[in-house]
């Protein structure tokens, strides 16, 4: 199972959380950093609806599959 970790940095004058090479918007403190992360990593975990997908592959065929949405990351926020 696939892990996001969501870290708290300072970033761009202020504290951001960063997940996998990405960043939040600026929070004014590292605490109200810490809550949006905690916030974010909660809604990951949140299983989605089921969903068909349609795509081609590299050499032309089609395939069509489903998603039953609850293959989800697990999270977690280190400081």
């Amino acid at each position: 199972m696939t892990e996001l970790v969501y870290q708290i940095v300072e970033h761009d004058g202020g504290w951001a959380y960063e997940v996998d090479g990405s960043f939040s918007e600026t929070f004014p403190t590292r605490e109200a950093a810490h809550r949006a992360a905690a916030r974010a990593a909660a809604e990951q975990r949140i299983p989605g609806e089921t969903a068909g997908i349609v795509y081609e592959d590299p050499s032309g065929g089609w395939h069509n599959e489903i998603d039953a949405g609850d293959d989800r990351p697990a999270t977690r926020v280190d400081d």
